[in-house]
């Protein structure tokens, strides 16, 4: 099992350009299965959820080609349906969460499924049902199958329909607009996901021949088709990225430069750790995060303790909390995060309060941060990364700390995060790789 050895307290300094975004990645990779024809896409991350997903894509037949280090062509004129229902492709799928996405476009193409239940961090529930609900609608058959733990879907003939999501899920709504490009009729999808990724899979759809209206809305109405074809894709700038890098430069940062990151669709990402006190200079395209030696966390027009809390886009992404909590612990003043959308996302406190963070956690739900104003540093110490998310947040704290930490278990990191070390240690990091 790999580690991260960090020397803390090492001031970073210069410019880091984010990596394609992870989630939107995984959704338009599995839409090249929806045509026969060529798909090129650009500004693929390379980490390790998206090339185990473009691999599993090789398995079944697509024609992966490399152009360069993070373009990639795709062509799907040849699947093995046989592969398609074996074990050996069911437990691949176990192993990758990102594999939900091909349920739509297999369903759309080929009027069948077989998948696992996925995996992926272990930060509560995360159901399928908004997947299945939508499918049904759509007039697919359901069935899970006992003796090998997958689930079956099939219909000979996907027809339009009017169907309200009982959750804006992100994931549930790409995998509900794939399966109906193809469906006989309208489908109208209410309450859908609205992120920027789900934008991005429209748009690609769209010019790939399909009919969708209502991009970026809550309200997405879907003509079926009879057929797409190639298209080529940019990626947008990871918004998770960025944040991350956001909340490095005020914890370690001696004046960091975020280049490219597509500001308009960074949505109240930025204002979130403006909160926090943390400044931002926005120049075109990039943002700046000059030092700070002290940042003050905001509290609300009454007087009222500043609460920050997750919510569907375009509120606050989850994804994005972890990262908040570790620049809190060095402000000045007090802030309650409330992660409202996963039961289990944060635990990885406890890590923090061992290397002396004041943190009151409440209930798996909420946490206290009473700020440290730089007076009292973190300490290094030894730790396992949960998830994506909270280890790259650990790895922040570990990089401000007195000390040398150690982060285990940072497979988990290299799920999300491109090269992370060579990166950072350009920026001036003492990051070394241990496997």
């Amino acid at each position: 099992m790999a580690s991260f050895i960090i020397e803390g307290g090492h001031l970073l300094q210069g410019t880091i350009t984010p990596q394609g975004a992870k989630n939107e990645a995984l959704q338009v990779i599995c839409a090249t299965l929806l045509t026969e024809d060529e798909v090129i896409i650009r500004n693929i991350p390379d980490i390790r959820d998206v090339n185990n997903l473009i691999q599993l894509l090789r398995d079944i037949g697509v024609k992966v080609r490399r152009l360069s280090a993070n373009d990639y062509a795709f062509q799907a004129d040849a699947l093995n349906l046989n592969y398609l229902e074996s074990d050996e492709f069911v437990q691949s799928c176990a192993e990758l969460r990102g594999s939900v996405l091909m349920i739509g476009p297999l369903l759309a193409r080929m009027g069948k499924a077989v998948i696992a239940k996925p995996g992926g961090d272990k930060i509560g529930r995360r159901r399928l049902d908004t997947h299945f609900l939508g499918f049904e609608k759509l007039g697919a058959k359901f069935n899970r199958i006992e003796d090998r733990n997958v689930y079956e879907i099939t219909a000979r003939q996907l027809k339009g329909s009017y169907m309200l999501l009982d959750e804006a899920s992100v994931t549930g709504t790409a995998n509900i607009i794939m399966a109906a490009v193809f469906a006989k009729g309208a489908t109208t999808i209410y309450n859908a996901a609205c992120e920027p990724y789900i934008q991005q899979l429209c748009h690609m759809l769209n010019q790939m021949g399909a009919c969708i209206s209502g991009v970026g809305s809550n309200l997405l109405t879907i003509e079926g088709v009879k057929q797409l074809h190639g298209t080529d894709h940019r990626i947008l700038p990871d918004m998770i990225e960025v944040g991350s890098f956001i909340g490095m430069a005020a914890m370690c940062g001696d004046g960091i430069r975020i280049k490219d990151v597509s500001l308009k669709h960074l949505g109240i990402i930025p204002d979130a750790f403006r909160k926090l006190g943390v400044k931002i200079k926005t120049e075109g395209d990039d943002l700046f995060i000059p030092r700070q030696k002290h940042y003050e966390i905001q509290s609300f027009i009454d007087g009222t303790i500043m609460t920050l809390a997750d919510a569907p886009w375009p509120g606050l992404t989850p994804d994005l909390l972890s990262v908040l909590i570790v620049v809190a612990t060095q402000a000045r003043g007090s802030v309650l995060f409330h992660q409202k959308m996963f039961e289990s996302r944060l635990f990885f406190v406890d890590k923090l309060i061992d290397m002396g963070a004041q943190i009151i956690l409440c209930d798996p739900h909420r946490a206290v941060v009473v700020g440290h104003d730089r007076k009292i540093t973190l300490r290094g110490g030894r730790m396992s990364s949960p998830d994506i998310r909270a280890g790259i947040a650990l790895l922040i704290a570990a990089m401000s700390a007195n000390g040398t930490s150690h982060i285990d278990n940072i497979q988990q990191i290299d799920r999300g995060y491109e090269h992370i070390e060579e990166r950072l240690n350009a920026l001036g990091a003492k990051i070394t790789r241990s496997e």
